[in-house]
């Protein structure tokens, strides 16, 4: 048995219960692990009110780290005493342990910590996607990244200052901005003192930026059209502020000709060799210093309703673990 976070309806942070599960063998191309820690993203909210909806009852979580206990039979790749991380389908990461496909389970290397393991997989393969299978970005080019001091965002800053990218963040406060540049951002903007929209085109000689990345979804995307240059890409990759609505795809031609794409994580780590293959990127960069982790909250796994409250409340910097 394991304690695990189900939800049987969706709805508010309240609607998440700590319950024993049976955890089971591993079948074929499967893996049994015991956690030692959770990350916290976004996604776990959509799944919990039902934007991304779930076949209840259904646990969440979908990024955790801990010590491979067995292997099923076909999975070559990790055995038993095994440190591993992953990020992955189905959702189940908040819990002790679990019994889960294989494929996107990645060995952990022995010099990153649980914690760090646990807080980076999504995010930081969620930067890998977003800098180098999206669209073509050399040393130079000026990316504008929403919610730059959040887990997602402080990765995208250091890996932008690693490969010669000027990356223009924008923030909710003073402070948050002042994490962003220390972590690499460029520029950082304060979105709720400054017309950010304006601020981009002033810091890039009117021009516009090559890239936008977003997930912040409703309330910037408007304006993030507006900050590209003609032919800029537009990659809107989360809904924190709400689901983006309904749009004429001729506005694209209208503000010159740009692109746009949405894309999710879990298609591009589908395939079992990507997953390891940009894992590796990822656990490379923080290797060697580039990347660091940062862990600015950590919750026990019973209080997963406050972990929950906080991020909604965009009370949180860096990433959120759960201790298990």
């Amino acid at each position: 048995m394991a304690k695990t976070v189900m939800i049987e309806a969706f709805g508010g942070p309240e609607v998440m219960q700590v319950v024993d599960r049976p955890v089971g063998e591993p079948g074929p191309g499967e893996i049994r692990i015991a956690h030692k820690a959770c990350g916290l993203n976004f996604i776990d909210v959509y799944q919990r009110t039902g934007l991304y909806p779930l076949e209840l009852p259904h646990p969440l979580g979908m990024e955790a780290s801990g010590v491979i206990e067995a292997v099923g039979e076909g999975v070559t790749h990790l055995k038993a005493g095994d440190r591993a991380a992953y990020a992955s389908m189905p959702p189940g990461a908040y819990a002790q342990a679990r019994v889960m496909p294989a494929a996107q389970v990645c060995p952990l290397p022995d010099d990153i910590s649980f914690d760090d393991g646990a807080a980076m997989m999504l995010k930081g393969l969620t930067v890998v996607y977003l800098f180098h299978r999206t669209t073509p970005l050399k040393r130079g080019d000026t990316v504008l990244f929403h919610a730059a001091a959040g887990g997602v965002g402080l990765i995208a800053c250091q890996w932008a200052r690693s490969e010669g990218i000027t990356l223009i963040g924008t923030a909710g406060t003073d402070d948050k901005c002042q994490l962003a540049l220390d972590h690499g951002a460029s520029h950082c903007i304060n979105y709720r003192t400054q017309d950010w929209v304006a601020q981009v085109k002033k810091l890039t000689d009117g021009k516009g930026v090559d890239v936008v990345m977003d997930a912040v979804g409703a309330d910037t995307f408007d304006g993030s059209l507006n900050s590209l240059k003609p032919l800029g890409m537009m990659i809107s990759f989360g809904n924190a502020s709400g689901p983006v609505p309904p749009f004429s795809v001729g506005i694209l031609g209208q503000k010159g000709s740009l692109k746009i794409t949405r894309p999710t994580l879990f298609t591009h780590i589908a395939d079992h060799h990507a997953c390891q293959e940009m894992a590796s990127q990822l656990f490379g960069k923080v290797r060697s210093g580039d990347v660091k982790i940062k862990i600015d909250q950590r919750f026990p796994l019973e209080d997963v309703a406050a972990a929950h409250q906080a991020l909604e409340a965009r009370k949180t910097t860096g990433s959120t673990i759960l201790t298990v």
